[in-house]
């Protein structure tokens, strides 16, 4: 399962890089496969401990924000493993055939 997912503090001021940094690093912590881009965090492991990271992650932001918003797309896809990876180079391997 891979979840991409996004948390935004909101009322917290302009410059958001720290309070984002705190759910990144629960991220990180969870040993979970992952990576994080200008938009989204993905995830990728099963639903019980990606979601828990997921929650994790978003009241991490929330101690110290008064609103938080949360964006979350999942792709299911049972049996699955090493998705990130390979969704990417199937990509790049169509874009070698040009």
């Amino acid at each position: 399962m891979l979840v991409a997912f996004s948390v935004t503090p909101l009322g917290a001021g302009e410059d958001v890089g720290e309070l984002v940094a705190e759910a990144v690093r629960v991220v990180r912590a969870s040993g979970l496969p992952h990576r994080t881009d200008a938009m989204f965090t993905t995830v990728e492991g099963e639903w019980d401990e990606v979601m828990a990271v997921v929650k994790a992650a978003t009241d991490a932001v929330a101690a110290r924000a008064p609103r938080v918003s949360l964006v979350l797309k999942a792709d299911l896809r049972p049996g699955v493993t090493d998705a990130m990876t390979k969704k990417v180079e199937s990509v790049e391997r169509h874009l070698g055939e040009d």
